[in-house]
């Protein structure tokens, strides 16, 4: 077991030194200390899967990995509510230039906060919070502003890098630290994530593939020899497939093949059960549709009845999300994407380049010519986008490349390019 320990550089080493303590965790601690929490999502997308879970030094660079969506393992935190807020107040009371009742807190929740001050009995009425968590710059400017006007006495800030910075502007600032009956705590639960997740990634699954081509008809008899040539070309592509996940093959009958893997590598192949697996490269190989259905169970039985039972709703509705069914016979449903990328537009065709073309030349007498360079401008494009724009009208057969154009001026000679405008039809060519 493999827990990746995310946080500030103080913090990543009390964590450590606790986790090898008097009662070690069961498990073995990587450290991926940072500078600033915002660097949090970085640091989790290195342990990658060398990790089976993430235990967060706090609540806040959780927060930055999971809105930044890299949390591809269990993930859990060390809180720092009740004991750890406590804490901070006692220190707090301990120095006469603070009063714990006029104090700035940020990342807490309000209820948090409240329930700490309720239990030591005072007021929150002059307590000042920031609950939403932001950059390090953007928190220590809301605890300064609170201290100069004195509206408060002291900052209290689970930030490091918050912090840092209040320090070196001379703000009094209390970092809000966990307990370490916290950190333990938290090691135990990230143990036990762990291990779940492990158990659930060798949970066994069963795979069905089903050749729809293959199934004979009263009325569709294929020839022998075509049959046996499709079914070892199916089953060659189906068993470099299943090697690459770790699963093993077997002919069911004469249209169905049988897949045994484990939830943990069809999870990796499919993109989250996202797509089916197989389908792609089937097609793509041999030109070939077919039908897949994933079940899962407790026994290899359960397992089957459930691959059956996806198969046959994959049949019926031919929508790719109902091709697996979890344990308990309900449909995985994928975990939404974040938010694609914007992709970039596609290229226009050979006949609406031309047409843009032509239309910026206008109505001339004599054959309309263009070279990269003014075929650029007129485009909107760069002189090279222009030249393989160009390319493609000369491949698709609506322009001829002439001669090059020799002039006495050193550099390549331009290259020119007759626009064959007839392909645009009667209407354009007149």
């Amino acid at each position: 077991m493999t827990i990746g320990v995310v946080g500030p550089h103080d913090l990543v080493e009390r964590v450590m030194l606790m986790g090898h303590g008097p009662t070690p965790v069961p498990s073995r601690l990587v450290a991926a200390a940072y500078r600033d929490e915002q660097e949090a999502a970085d640091k989790v997308v290195r342990l990658g899967s060398g990790v089976d879970v993430c235990l967060f030094a706090s609540p806040v660079p959780y927060d930055f990995a999971r809105k930044a969506g890299v949390l591809t393992m269990p993930a859990t935190y060390v809180p720092l509510n009740g004991a750890a807020l406590q804490g901070a107040l006692l220190r707090a009371s301990l120095d006469d230039r603070f009063d714990p009742a006029r104090v700035s807190i940020d990342v807490l929740g309000r209820a948090e906060v409240e329930e700490a001050y309720a239990e030591i009995n005072l007021a929150t009425d002059q307590v000042h919070l920031r609950e939403e968590a932001a950059g390090p710059g953007t928190l220590a400017a809301f605890h300064e502003r609170l201290w100069r006007r004195g509206a408060t006495t002291v900052a209290m800030t689970c930030v490091h890098a918050t912090a840092e910075r209040m320090e070196m502007a001379g703000v009094p600032t209390i970092r809000v630290r966990p307990t370490g009956a916290a950190i333990r705590s938290s090691l135990q639960t990230a143990a036990l994530l762990g291990a779940h997740h492990r158990l659930e990634e060798s949970q066994l699954v069963t795979v069905l593939v089903d050749v729809p081509t293959l199934r004979e008809t009263p009325r569709r008899v294929t020839p022998r020899y075509w049959r046996d040539e499709l079914k070892l070309a199916l089953h060659r592509v189906l068993l470099q497939e299943a090697h690459r996940m770790n699963a093993s093959v077997w002919p069911l009958d004469d249209h169905s093949y049988l897949v045994i893997a484990t939830r943990g590598s069809v999870t990796a192949s499919t993109e989250g059960f996202r797509t089916p697996p197989f389908v792609e490269r089937v097609r793509e190989e041999l030109g070939l549709a077919i039908e897949v259905g994933i079940g899962m169970g407790r026994t290899a039985h359960e397992a089957e009845t459930h691959a059956r039972a996806a198969l046959a709703r994959s049949q019926s509705s031919q929508r790719a999300q109902g091709f697996a069914l979890d344990r308990d016979g309900r449909a995985l449903v994928p975990a939404p994407r974040t938010p694609p990328r914007a992709q970039p537009q596609a290229k226009p065709k050979g006949l609406e380049i031309l047409a843009r073309l032509a239309d910026k030349l206008g109505d001339q007498d004599q054959p309309l010519i263009v070279d990269a360079e003014n075929a650029g401008k007129m485009l909107g494009v760069t002189p090279r986008t222009a030249r393989r724009l160009l390319r493609t009208l000369v491949e698709e057969g609506l322009a001829w490349p002439l001669p090059p154009n020799r002039t006495p001026q050193p550099g390549r000679p331009r290259q020119l390019y007759r626009l064959i405008v007839e392909k645009l039809g009667p209407k354009a060519s007149t």
